[in-house]
């Protein structure tokens, strides 16, 4: 099924042919290059938000109820590392995925009454044609998917599927930044 998360009527019509679903998977986004102070800035933000986030938002409200009729299961949030860091290249799409982790800490607390799981995946570049053009370490699709199905198995809530990833998830969590400084 074909499927734009930006059109009301398309993500309806997937929760209604798929009210047997027990994961639901939002990988549907947009990245765009170009700094904040750019010409069109605002426009490239908000673009990435009707995508990353509004998306996101919208495939998940379609599909709890279907998730809770069905006990529970689980949904899926593609993320980023620029959750948690952004560089002038990827601004809009960094804001906007800082965002949708943000949506995925708020739905995982929204829909932990009806069981649903709620979890993260975080991920630098991903071997997809998001980024075919990039010439950077990339992941493969299978090993992130495999990551993914593990974290769902092990009810856990985030998952990290690279080495960068995790060195800038556990720099946060003890407060050093990528350049290497503590906050003051």
């Amino acid at each position: 099924m074909v499927l734009d998360v930006t059109d009301p009527g398309a993500f309806a019509a997937a929760a209604d042919a798929a009210r047997d679903v027990t994961l639901l998977i939002n990988n549907a986004g947009i990245a765009r290059l170009g700094s904040l102070t750019d010409d069109g800035a605002l426009d490239a933000l908000r673009d990435h938000f009707e995508t990353n986030v509004f998306g996101m938002l919208a495939m998940s409200r379609a599909f709890a109820g279907s998730l809770a009729v069905n006990g529970g299961g689980a949904i899926l949030n593609v993320l980023s590392v620029a959750s948690w860091v952004n560089r002038p290249i990827l601004s809009a799409y960094g804001v906007s995925k800082s965002a949708a982790w943000a949506l995925t800490n708020g739905l995982r607390q929204s829909l932990r009454e009806q069981r649903t799981q709620v979890v993260g995946l975080h991920a630098g570049f991903i071997d997809t044609d998001l980024v075919r053009g990039l010439e950077v370490p990339k992941a493969t699709p299978a090993d992130v998917v495999r990551q993914a199905y593990e974290a769902i198995e092990a009810g856990a809530e985030e998952v990290s599927t690279d080495e960068l990833t995790r060195q800038v998830k556990a720099g946060l969590s003890v407060g050093i930044y990528l350049n290497g400084t503590a906050p003051r």
